[in-house]
């Protein structure tokens, strides 16, 4: 496929994978998957403790310890032209078919399809001069996961993801909660790499975009299994396996016994099953966020897409609960024909009423002092509107979105030129916006992770952007 094309046949067959990777598979009473999960974690965690003894504590504020991610991701590149950089003195060729609006911050415009956004301009901020040289989605979310290249597949990862650094560094905040989720499923550039399978992220599967009760597959059983009878077959095991560790002089029986208690623990833990219970919402909250059916635009050459508003609620739920970094997909930004219609009827109204309910939500319990939030794409939209009403990929220059934690609301970072083609000033690159993140996290950006014997920085290069606070 063309770099510059549509990419949402592409990712069909990326969703469709039947992959769980993490906690217990529907009916998961014979594998207990996370238990092997757990045991190669803890393979990793001795390998490193002692880095870990020399690394400095957190100290002060006990919030420091325990800040968050949601990452909104926009996968399929979000024009940048008509939503947070509009060039309204540009020719129409390059302004497109929006106008603009003013904010609540004297001198920071927005797209007039961005009503709700703009009155909210006091609780986040915009980097206007992200830039990178990849035009291919797949390579592009590497780019901007990872802070590296891609491989020869661009597909998978040869560099972890940040979810999977922030695993390996930081762990699991709450035990009976995973470190890392992604919703629904993993895309490109969100795997662990060599750090190992207890990085990767796990997946709902289940999507909250979907009509009706949402239900987490990991935590269902088989049909007609209940908790007791899963008791009495550990009870069970535990007495038949008795000798066995009497005998086992290596102590690898009783390792074996701590993985599948924690296992256990997760997948029969109240906290873990409130947490993803997406339900338990109040029905005017669900609303606030947005409960509009899927966008589909009725051609095979346009790309639509599902509620995700939702999904970004359940992001709030997991931070909450304890989750440390959560990755929302919030396909398909790929508007190369009829974009101007596909945003005015589908994303843009989804999006300015998911974003601001989330932002407002957090806000209200609390949270959003300690969980960040950056809502970004793969690259942007090409300056000039092509001869089927869009834009095209354009990684040259872009933008993103950012509130929580330390940075500071109506904030305007960097600057695109007249066209909106380049960065004028103070250009950023996708490192120093991971940078930023794993500043806020608390993550050391100097540890190096051995791979196949050679040393890799979790970052080749960046700085976070301080001019957010």
């Amino acid at each position: 496929m063309p770099a510059n094309r549509l990419g949402c046949d592409e990712f069909r067959v990326t969703l469709r994978r039947p992959d769980r990777r993490a906690f217990v598979t529907a009916g998961a009473l014979g594998a207990l998957s996370l238990s092997g999960l757990l045991r190669a974690e803890a393979a990793n965690t001795s390998a490193q403790r002692a880095g870990e003894r020399s690394r400095p504590q957190a100290t002060g504020d006990p919030r420091s310890r325990v800040r968050s991610v949601i990452l909104l991701w926009m996968r399929g590149g979000p024009s940048h032209h008509d939503m947070w950089d509009p060039k309204p003195e540009a020719p129409a060729e390059i302004r497109g078919e929006f106008g603009v609006r003013a904010t609540t911050v004297p001198g920071i415009q927005l797209s007039d399809m961005l009503p709700l956004s703009a009155r909210m301009m006091d609780k986040w901020s915009i980097v206007r001069s992200l830039h990178h040289h990849d035009a291919g989605h797949s390579a592009a979310d590497q780019i901007c996961f990872t802070g590296y290249n891609p491989g020869p597949n661009p597909d998978e990862n040869i560099y972890p993801s940040i979810g999977s650094i922030v695993s390996k560094q930081l762990g699991h905040l709450a035990h009976t909660v995973p470190a890392y989720v992604m919703i629904p499923r993993m895309v490109p550039g969100t795997g662990s790499a060599y750090l190992g399978v207890a990085h990767k992220p796990f997946e709902t599967q289940a999507d909250p975009a979907i009509p009706g009760p949402f239900q987490l597959p990991n935590f269902r059983l088989a049909h007609g299994v209940t908790l007791e009878q899963v008791a009495d077959r550990k009870t069970l095991l535990k007495q038949f396996d008795h000798l066995r560790r009497e005998i086992d002089v290596t102590g690898q029986m009783d390792a074996a016994d701590k993985f599948q208690q924690r296992a256990w623990d997760i997948l029969t833990s109240p906290a873990a099953r409130e947490a993803f219970d997406l339900d338990k919402e109040p029905a005017k909250l669900r609303e606030r966020y947005g409960l509009m059916p899927a966008f589909d635009p009725q051609a095979a050459d346009r790309c639509g897409a599902p509620n995700w508003a939702q999904r970004m609620l359940l992001a709030r739920r997991l931070v909450e609960a304890g989750v440390r970094l959560v990755t929302v997909d919030l396909r398909w930004w790929d508007t190369h024909v009829k974009g101007f219609e596909s945003l005015r009827l589908g994303f843009l109204p989804r999006w300015d009423r998911a974003f601001t309910a989330l932002l407002e939500d957090l806000d209200n319990r609390g949270l959003l002092e300690t969980t960040l939030v950056l809502a970004w794409g793969e690259f942007g939209r090409t300056p000039r509107v092509n001869k089927d009403a869009g834009r095209d990929h354009y990684p040259n220059v872009f933008s993103a979105a950012i509130a929580g934690g330390a940075v500071q609301g109506g904030r305007v970072v960097g600057e695109s030129d007249s066209h909106g083609a380049f960065p004028k000033s103070n250009p950023k690159s996708p490192q120093d916006m991971l940078a930023t993140l794993y500043q806020h996290l608390g993550i050391n950006t100097d540890e190096q992770y051995l791979n196949n014997g050679r040393p890799i920085p979790v970052l080749p290069s960046g700085k976070p952007i301080e001019e957010l606070y």
